[in-house]
């Protein structure tokens, strides 16, 4: 941890720009900024990586941007500046194309629900761009399917979380007998074991739906994110990357 690294630093200002203005215009910038499903109407390219720097409330991005200090810090020291926004901005579209992919998966399942009740695939189009649905739709699919289908359609992603749990995967790979502290568990654990175990519970929530963490949470982007996090920490070990050639 210790001081802020140059690109923390202007991560973090524009991370609480955005909040701001979030706080001033919040519809507005949530229908242009935010990750919707591409279906959506309000879908633009480069949701990818505006949502990344879009929170829902004070707690959200408090968490966020202390651990991008708290984890990142020790990363950008170690790696310099160009390699670990490259690492950042890429385990945030990995975040992004795990999650899209999960609610097309959701989307296309209650279509497939709902076509075969007898409804078009057009017309149900129509019907969502409306910002409408049936509560006879509940009686053509089971209600989690119809739940995931809808949540797809309508529901945007906003944060840097899915950035952050690479970041967090990086850590724990470079760091791992570092001991973090839990707010409601204060006894020391060693990254090794907590990120896995952090990361799993993620998982575990976002396949049965339970809510360990609370609703209104883009598991699989978390997923996501520790994913792609993985996948690089691993190429770069493997390949023995320079970081010297970063910079």
């Amino acid at each position: 941890m210790g001081r802020l690294t140059g690109a923390i630093k202007h991560l973090l200002i524009i991370n609480i720009l955005f909040f701001i203005a979030t706080g001033l215009y919040g519809e507005q910038l949530l229908q242009l900024f935010a990750l919707w499903f591409p279906e959506n109407e309000n879908w633009h390219f480069w949701q990818v990586i505006s949502h990344m720097f879009m929170h829902g409330g004070l707690m959200h991005i408090l968490f966020n941007m202390y651990a991008l200090w708290a984890f990142g810090s020790p990363l950008e020291r170690m790696w310099g500046r160009n390699k670990f926004l490259f690492f950042y901005f890429s385990a945030g579209l990995g975040a992004a194309l795990i999650h899209t992919g999960v609610n097309y998966y959701y989307f296309n399942q209650g279509i497939e629900a709902l076509v075969n009740s007898g409804l078009t695939e057009s017309r149900l189009l129509e019907i969502l761009g409306e910002g409408k649905y049936s509560p006879d739709w509940y009686n053509d699919a089971s209600q989690s399917t119809i739940d995931n289908f809808l949540g797809a359609y309508n529901t945007p992603a906003v944060g840097a979380s899915g950035a952050i749990y690479g970041i967090l995967v990086a850590f724990g790979m470079s760091y791992p007998n570092s001991e973090l502290f839990l707010i409601f568990l204060p006894i020391p654990i060693k990254a090794k074991y907590f990120i896995p175990v952090l990361v799993g519970l993620d998982l575990f929530s976002g396949v049965t739906g339970y809510p360990i963490f609370g609703s209104g949470i883009a598991h699989f982007a978390h997923v996501g994110g520790a994913l792609f996090g993985f996948l690089m920490m691993w190429y770069w070990k493997k390949n023995q990357f320079n970081q010297n050639r970063w910079n």
